[in-house]
Order: structure tokens, then C-alpha cells, then sequence
């Protein structure tokens, strides 16, 4: 399939960017960001600042919980029309708007709280906070995967990982910094009104236009009973997902693509403070220098997509990833140095930023546009727990071979998931799986 796009040589691949839809998923992007710290590290912050027990701030990671799960609930946001904005605003938008109106409420009620009187109801409200941002999450995903041609689905996640990033920023370290001005009351009532940013980008998007689901080989879907109906919300897509061809090694390349990569930044900030850097020197090159890279690297990614193909781009990302390990090794045989921090810091953000991009865009690819909201939730949970599975192992590796052979064995460790996209590509698995590349 011809990557022909629209001008000439790196203009027209710049003109994705400049697409309305783009800007309009980006602005989804941010809504879509936003409340995951505020339900975690900043209400962590608030919550030491108030002087919580350490023991019971290492409990809020269990607020998180949805996000882990959200394919599980994903099949209703396919199958059923929103019950208020549905016939005016269409599936997607509807439950958008929907489920924003219920994340302001939530944010604003959580500021509300006080973590040393009503402990019980901030823990309450922030789960219920995490609830729906996690539907946000897959209603935004779904929305990107089906407004977008296949040549811009790079692009797309590249838009949405810019909004999502300057959405946690401004939720992370912006929040973090009022509170030296405002209470938290205001702080929370400001980021509840910062979600009108993705309400204003569900009024100015398109509704989608969205295949209709399939009828099970059961009957009519208008005489369906109530078991019918569950089998042709969750078996349906998950049953076409996995009959796929080749879908045992798209699986494991799903788990193993990002391996090495999971592997190393699990132990990253660990090696950072070994080797002897200062607080202020790891959070400005991290924290800023890093994040900047990354959104470079993320634009890129999605450029290379619309430019040379999925399949190229996933390849260069995946032997990027690899290589900028190698960066950390070294450093860890100069010690300090700061500019050499920076460069390995640049390198593997940009990397990791790109090989993402093209990463999203595959599994978006995967889905069948019936069942948009419930496969790419079932990948990308698959994919997030592979990650956090395969680097419980980080630590003892780092303890047995130092931190020199350490880095060395993770671009070792991203090979097994190259291997296996030659061997996706080289059966031309791609033809029958991946829908239009």
C-alpha cells in the first residue's frame, strides 16, 4: 500500500499535524492526562503536606486501579448509546461529554475533602475520579482510532501522547507549584475547570463514523436475550480479536516490543542517585530535558509513520530504544558528568518517544473498527502488564551484574521483540491482521 501524502517531501508530512482533527484529539489528549496525577502523586503531595502517614499514602496507589482494568467495561462504550447526549452529539462525543461533566464533578469534590478529617471520602472520591478518567481514556483512544485515514493514525497518537503529557504537567508540577499560593480546595477546583479544554474538543470534533456491530450468529439482535446481548458485547470482540492469524506472536511482540526499554527505566532514577547526581540535576534533566525529547520524539514517530510505513517505523523505533542503552552503560563507567546525563537522557527520551509512536499506532491499527474502544483497551492493557510483569525482575539484575553489564543486557533483552516484528513482517502476517498497511 502506497504512503503518499498529500504536498511535498517534509511539508505535506508536516501538513498532518495541521489537520483540525489532529488538534482536536491533542486537546482531548489533555483532558485525557489530566486527572491521573491528581489521583495519585499530587494527592500524594497534599496528603504528606497535611502530615498523612507514609503507610497510608503508599495505599493510594490502589485509586489506580481502574486503569488497569478498563478493558473489562470498555464493550459498553462499543455497544450503548449514551443516555443524555447520544442523539445529538453520537456515541463517541456523547459519552465524552458525559463522562467530562462527571470528572469535574469528582475532581471539585475531591479538593473538597480534607485527608485528616474524611479520609474514607477522599480515598471514595479519588477512586471514583480514576473510574472515569480511565473511561475518558478509552473513549479518547477510540475516538482517534476511528477519525483518523490509516497513513494518520502515527500522527494521531503522537497528538494524543503531546496532549496527555502536557495534561500530567500541568496537573503534576502545576498543581505542586500553586499549592505554595492557593489551598488545595482552589488548586483542585482550577483542574476541574481545566477539563472544559476536552469538553470544548468534543463540540468542535466530528462524530466519527462507526461500522455497526456485527449481529451474533445467535439471532436478531432485536429479539436478543439479555445473555445474547452480554455474548455480543464482550465474547464478540474479544473472540475476533484472538482468531486472527498469527495472533500468538502478535501477542508476545506486544508484550516483549518495549522490553528492554521497561527493564532499563524501571531502574533509571535508582541509578541516577548511585552514581552520585543531585536531586535538582536529575529532576531538571529528567523532568524538563527529558519530557521535551520525548514530545520530539513522539511527533517524529508519527511523522515516520505517515512517510515510510508502520512496519519501517516500528523497526527504527524498536533498534533506537535498543541502542540508546548503551548511552547509560557508558555513563556508568564515567560517573557524574552531567553532559553526558543529558545526552543519554536526550537519546533515550527521543527514542522511546518515537518507538511509542509508531508502538500506538500499531495497536490502533489492530482494531476492528466495530470494536474500537474494547480491543485497543485490551491491548494496551496487555501491553501495560507485560511492562510492569517482565521489570519485577530489574532490580536483582541490577544487584548480580553492576550497572555497566546491566545496561548492556537490556539492548540485549529489546531483540527478542525485533525478531519477532521481522518474522511478523517476513509472514505477511501484517497483510491479513493489520487492516490498511
Amino acid at each position: 500500500m502506497t504512503n503518499s501524502i498529500t504536498g511535498s517531501g517534509w511539508q505535506g508530512l508536516w501538513s498532518l499535524y495541521a489537520d483540525r482533527r489532529q488538534c482536536v484529539i491533542l486537546l482531548m489528549g489533555f483532558s485525557s492526562g489530566l486527572p491521573f496525577l491528581l489521583g495519585f502523586s499530587t494527592l500524594s503531595y497534599w496528603f504528606s503536606k497535611e502530615g498523612v502517614a507514609l503507610s497510608t499514602i503508599g495505599g493510594l496507589i490502589a485509586v489506580s486501579a481502574p486503569y488497569s482494568f478498563k478493558f473489562l467495561w470498555a464493550p459498553i462504550f462499543d455497544h450503548v448509546r449514551p443516555p443524555i447526549f447520544g442523539a445529538r452529539l453520537g456515541r463517541r462525543r456523547g459519552w465524552l461529554i458525559l463522562i467530562q461533566l462527571g470528572l469535574i464533578c469528582l475532581i471539585f469534590g475531591l479538593g473538597n475533602g480534607d485527608p485528616r478529617e474524611s479520609l474514607q471520602y477522599v480515598a471514595i472520591m479519588a477512586f471514583a475520579m480514576s473510574f472515569m478518567s480511565a473511561s475518558q481514556d478509552i473513549i479518547v483512544d477510540a475516538y482517534r482510532i476511528e477519525i483518523l485515514a490509516e497513513r494518520e493514525q502515527g500522527a494521531g497518537a503522537a497528538s494524543t501522547q503531546v496532549g496527555y503529557r502536557l495534561g500530567l504537567m500541568v496537573s503534576g508540577g502545576g498543581a505542586i507549584a500553586l499549592s505554595a499560593f492557593l489551598s488545595w480546595f482552589w488548586i483542585y477546583a482550577l483542574m476541574a475547570g481545566c477539563i472544559l479544554v476536552g469538553m470544548l474538543a468534543a463540540f468542535l470534533g466530528n462524530e466519527p463514523d462507526i461500522a455497526e456491530v456485527p449481529e451474533s450468529k445467535k439471532g436478531n439482535q432485536e429479539f436478543q436475550s439479555f445473555k445474547e446481548h452480554i455474548y455480543n458485547m464482550i465474547w464478540v470482540p474479544f473472540s475476533d480479536l484472538l482468531s486472527r492469524p498469527g495472533i500468538i506472536p502478535i501477542l508476545l511482540f506486544i508484550l516483549l516490543f518495549k522490553y528492554g526499554d521497561a527493564i532499563a527505566g524501571s531502574m533509571v532514577l535508582p541509578f541516577f542517585h548511585q552514581l552520585g547526581f543531585s536531586a535538582l540535576e536529575i529532576a531538571s534533566v529528567t523532568k524538563i530535558f527529558g519530557v521535551i525529547a520525548t514530545l520530539f520524539g513522539v511527533v517524529t514517530g508519527g511523522l515516520i509513520v505517515a512517510w515510510i510505513g508502520i512496519w519501517p517505523a516500528l523497526l527504527l523505533g524498536g533498534c533506537f530504544q535498543a541502542i540508546t542503552n548503551i548511552f547509560f552503560a557508558i555513563l556508568s563507567e564515567f560517573g557524574p558528568d552531567l553532559g553526558l546525563l543529558s545526552l543519554a537522557i536526550g537519546f533515550d527520551s527521543f527514542a522511546g518517544g518515537m518507538g511509542s509512536g509508531a508502538f500506538v499506532a500499531y495497536l490502533s491499527a489492530l482494531c476492528n473498527r466495530s470494536f474500537t474502544a474494547t480491543q485497543f483497551s485490551l491491548l494496551t492493557s496487555i501491553m501495560a502488564l507485560g511492562r510492569t510483569l517482565l521489570s519485577v525482575s530489574s532490580g536483582f539484575m541490577a544487584d548480580s551484574l553492576g550497572w555497566f553489564w546491566f545496561f548492556i543486557l537490556t539492548t540485549g533483552l529489546a531483540l527478542p521483540g525485533l525478531f519477532l516484528l521481522l518474522y511478523l513482517r517476513r509472514q505477511s502476517i501484517s497483510e491479513r491482521v493489520v487492516k490498511g498497511y
